[in-house]
Formats: structure tokens, C-alpha cells, sequence
């Protein structure tokens, strides 16, 4: 660890194990005493930075929703057209490809776990995907297909959601990658056609 990196605050490593033991066992399935656990923690020390299990979500959604909005930007200044920053987004499928041959999407599995409970951070929880469709009707609309921009941006979150829904069923590396590959075709598609170079008028002879 270098000298400028900050030590991670208690509170800050409850949250990541939380956030860790949420997404690969599930919310409810989480006890406090994992999490303790996880962190190294005895039950008062625990108590005294997250009185709830509730608490602890609300901060895991929190977190979820920065790292989210930070890999969002950094597509955007790292990615030189609408369509590569596109691309990104679909290249994460593969990126994380064996948490979620695993277990699944991090947000939807949360999502879905969340409703069936009827939790009341369920709305804050969608909120995440709220910010990957901004994200994505921005792109399309800076291809020029501001019309159909929100349908473009929440077909290709539907189709990102179903690739990690099944990839999650049939543990399949290479359907991942596959259907990413489709993915880049289709965009690829939605490129408008350069314009001929227009030819200098040649002179004619006086």
C-alpha cells in the first residue's frame, strides 16, 4: 500500500463485506454475525457503526451507486465515440463474466431478492439500473437517434440482464462471450454512414 492510499475506516470495510456477502449469498440469507465475522468484529463494535441490517443495505446501495456513477464517467472520458462507450458497457458482461456464471448480476439479483421481500429499499436499489439507462440513452442520442434513444437504452439493458440471467442458469463462459460479440455487431449497425468526401470541382479551360 503506498503512502497516499487511504486505510479503509472500519465502517467502510463493514460495507464492503456486506457488500460482498449480499451479492454472493443473497441479502436475507446474511446474518450480522457473517458480516462481523467477515470483517473481523466483535458484536459491540459492530453495533456501534450500523444499528440494522437495513443500515447496512441502504449504505451497500450507496456504495454500489458511486462505484456505478465512477465507472460510468470514467467510459466516458476513456472511450473516444458514443459507440465505444457502448461497447463498455457490454464488454462488462465478459469483464465479470465468473461472478456471474455464479452469481449473477449484482443489481439484479439484489433487485429481484428485494422485491420478492417487498423491502422498502427496493426503489433505491433500481435506481442503479436508473443510472446505467441515463447513461446509455445519453450514448444513443449522441448517436444521433434521439427518438429511440430511451428504447435503445433499456433494449440493451434488457439484453445485458437476460445474457447474466442465463449465463448465471447454464454456468456458459462462451454463450457470454458470444452474445456479446452480437451485441458489437448490432451497434455497429447503428453507425450512420460516413459522407463521401465531396471531389474539388476541376477547372475547365477558358
Amino acid at each position: 500500500m503506498s503512502a497516499v492510499e487511504a486505510v479503509p475506516t472500519t465502517r467502510q470495510r463493514i460495507v464492503e463485506a456486506a457488500d460482498t456477502l449480499f451479492y454472493q449469498r443473497g441479502f436475507e440469507k446474511t446474518s450480522f454475525a457473517d458480516i462481523a465475522d467477515a470483517v473481523g468484529l466483535s458484536r459491540g463494535n459492530f453495533y456501534y457503526h450500523f444499528r440494522t441490517k437495513d443500515d447496512i443495505l441502504a449504505a451497500v446501495i450507496a456504495l454500489r451507486s458511486d462505484r456505478t456513477q465512477s465507472m460510468l464517467a470514467s467510459w466516458t472520458q476513456d472511450a473516444a465515440t458514443p459507440v465505444d462507450r457502448l461497447r463498455c458497457f457490454a464488454e462488462m458482461l465478459v469483464r465479470n463474466r465468473h461472478d456471474i456464471q455464479r452469481y449473477g448480476c449484482p443489481v439484479g439479483t439484489l433487485c429481484a431478492e428485494l422485491a420478492k421481500l417487498d423491502h422498502p429499499a427496493q426503489g433505491d436499489a433500481g435506481m442503479i439500473f436508473g443510472q446505467f439507462r441515463d447513461w446509455l440513452r445519453t450514448q444513443f442520442k449522441d448517436l444521433g437517434l434521439a427518438q429511440h434513444a430511451d428504447g435503445l437504452a433499456m433494449h440493451l439493458l434488457a439484453r445485458s440482464q437476460g445474457i447474466a440471467a442465463l449465463a448465471n442458469a447454464f454456468h456458459d463462459e462462451a454463450f457470454i462471450q458470444r452474445e456479446v460479440d452480437l451485441i458489437t455487431v448490432w451497434l455497429a449497425t447503428l453507425v450512420p454512414p460516413a459522407e463521401p468526401a465531396k471531389q474539388p470541382r476541376r477547372k475547365t479551360a477558358s
